[in-house]
């Protein structure tokens, strides 16, 4: 059980990975077609960062005080047990509530899932429905979250890709279209290009002074 609580964070580590390479290949090679439409990767990317990592882990969890379940009392520890909706000092960082590894499952089952095609859905779903359950319980099995923080994660998580999904593929016009990252990410490729070819021009022109000099002694 405590191997299969790393391969939850190893599939979001690769699915992350894999996006800022799509956008950092359109960045570095603005000439060519994006490898997938780049409104994936930003949704993908924007999710994860706003859910599991700023509203889940820096604003719930290091602010809201509430100790695990291994720390209190009731299951061996010193810590009074704190009720759900109660704000308190029992605990400085990276407490209960909300989980961590309920939100990231929650954005593996949810994010990943509203972008694949609609033929691949079922059989995705089939797969990251019971890995977010069992990644989602393992942590509550080892004293780590309170069910409540497990639900409550899942919603909040939800909530947010869900609007994140509605401002980039249901809202019209889209906060965002794939066309209008296309062509951002072309402007600051060519850009960026340009800024390295005059580096390199430069760093050219002092290796060739500098070997003048040692030359002509």
């Amino acid at each position: 059980m405590r191997d299969v609580r790393h391969l939850g964070p190893f599939l979001v580590r690769v699915i992350a990975i894999a996006c800022v390479a799509v956008l950092l290949i359109k960045l570095l090679v603005p000439g060519r077609p994006p490898l997938m439409p780049l409104r994936q990767p930003v949704f993908l990317l924007s999710t994860l960062i706003l859910g599991p990592g700023v509203l889940v882990n820096l604003v719930l969890k290091d602010n809201w005080g509430r100790p695990r379940p291994r720390n209190v009392e009731i299951f061996g520890g010193d810590l009074p047990y704190q009720p759900v909706w109660k704000i308190s000092n029992y605990c400085d960082s990276n407490c209960s509530f909300v989980s961590g590894e309920g939100s990231a499952a929650m954005w593996l089952v949810a994010a990943v899932a509203l972008l694949v095609p609609a033929t691949w859905r079922k059989g995705t779903l089939a797969f990251l429905i019971p890995l977010g359950l069992i990644l989602s319980a393992n942590r509550v099995a080892f004293g780590g979250h309170f069910l409540s923080d497990t639900l409550l994660s899942w919603g909040v998580t939800l909530l947010l890709i869900l609007a994140v999904y509605h401002l980039l593929y249901r809202k019209t016009p889209p906060l965002v279209s794939d066309r209008q990252l296309d062509e951002w990410l072309t402007v600051w490729g060519r850009r960026l290009q340009h800024m390295l070819q005059r580096l390199a021009f430069r760093a050219r022109r002092t290796f060739r002074k500098v070997g003048q000099v040692f030359s002509e002694r």
